[in-house]
């Protein structure tokens, strides 16, 4: 009987996978003058987290490490609110980008507070 493979979590991947939710999202939204505008903040807020989370895993110190996950929080939290309002404007319903991004504010959340308190200590 074969062992299972432990689940390797790699949130790079799952940044780059996220980015790649949110172009299809962009993809699809109408190519009229509220769709262009929303498509852009959204596909700029919506792939820059694995963009950041890709410097900061090279950061030059700590404090440059915090500042860059912090870049990664408020670009999720924008991607948040702009598919919030394509939900509440009828673009799509209860997108499945919406749940992971809530997920990802979480980790990262978590993340800058563990690495604050390894600062202070």
């Amino acid at each position: 009987m074969k062992k299972a493979k432990p689940l390797v979590y790699d949130l790079q991947d799952r940044l780059i996978n996220y980015a790649s939710m949110i172009i299809e999202i962009v993809r699809n939204l109408p190519s009229d003058r509220v769709g262009n505008y929303l498509d852009g903040q959204l596909l700029r807020s919506g792939t820059s987290p694995a963009l950041h989370y890709g410097e900061a895993q090279a950061a030059e110190s700590r404090k440059d490490f915090l500042h860059k996950m912090k870049v990664c929080l408020k670009e999720l939290r924008e991607t948040k609110n702009c598919l919030a309002i394509q939900e509440k404007a009828g673009f799509h319903t209860n997108h499945p980008a919406l749940r992971e991004t809530e997920e990802l504010i979480a980790i990262f959340v978590a993340s800058i507070k563990t690495a604050e308190r390894k600062k202070e200590g």
